[in-house]
């Protein structure tokens, strides 16, 4: 399967819109469900986390729908440092926040260098054709 294909813009799109959902259950759930149960801190790093899994979650959804005459490796490469990006950076705070273990928040730069990474393959695949 061609990595720049109709197949992975459309794998990503159903993956974007997956996550997209996860955000706002997490969002919720963080809100509704662990207010009482965490400590400033660790309630910062979930919402921390939320943040910044949106944050990526609508340039991911929003790659997705360009033309498929549009779409090219660095598109599909963007939207895989943007799913990894979630679950590096995120996930890591998510867990962080619920278990306390803070060895998990040397896993959240990688995440964030996954997001940067992202946002210029974004701009690569906007650059070529």
């Amino acid at each position: 399967m061609d990595e720049a294909g109709p197949q992975s813009q459309s794998r990503y799109f159903r993956a974007s819109c997956v996550l997209g959902a996860l955000a706002v259950i997490l969002g919720a759930f963080g809100a509704h469900g662990l207010e009482s149960r965490l400590d400033a801190d660790h309630l910062g790093y979930w919402h921390t986390a939320v943040q910044y899994h949106f944050f990526h979650v609508v340039p991911l959804f929003a790659l997705t729908l360009l033309g498929a005459d549009r779409w090219n490796r660095w598109a599909s490469r963007a939207c895989i440092a943007w799913i990894l990006g979630i679950a590096l950076f995120s996930g890591s705070l998510y867990v962080l926040a619920l278990t306390g273990q803070s060895w998990f928040g040397a896993i959240t730069p990688f995440g964030g260098l996954a997001f940067i990474l992202g946002w210029l393959f974004a701009l690569g695949a906007a650059t070529r054709r």
